[in-house]
């Protein structure tokens, strides 16, 4: 998998998470990263432990149920298996989906 593909991927899930508390909202959310923590909606996949720390200062302890909808969406879009794993943040899912959708794309392009 391109590293493209792969923030193209995570990008969705996070849109897609955030517009489950609505339009509105996610467009205020992307707007206080921007603002308030300097961090683009681009940045998202490879500033993840940024975007996380941001989360968790917006929504508190809200942001693991938030973080929890996108790494669902994100493995699924991947057609890999979601397990919670003891000590895991979320940059370790993200780091972990990346790496397991890269293998799984170099096995596809040697079956070829």
């Amino acid at each position: 998998m391109k590293k493209l593909d792969f923030e193209k991927t995570l990008l969705e899930a996070v849109d897609y998470a955030l517009l489950t508390i609505g339009e509105t909202p996610r467009k205020a959310i992307y707007y206080h990263l921007e603002k308030g923590f300097k961090l683009q909606r681009d940045d998202i996949p490879d500033e993840a432990d940024e975007f996380s720390q941001a989360l968790s200062n917006i929504f508190g302890t809200g942001a693991k149920l938030i973080e929890r909808l996108i790494l669902k969406d994100l493995y699924s879009r991947l057609d890999l298996n979601f397990e919670e794993k003891t000590r895991f943040e979320f940059v370790d899912y993200v780091s972990l989906a990346r790496e397991v959708a890269e293998r799984k794309k170099k096995r596809t392009k040697k079956l070829r």
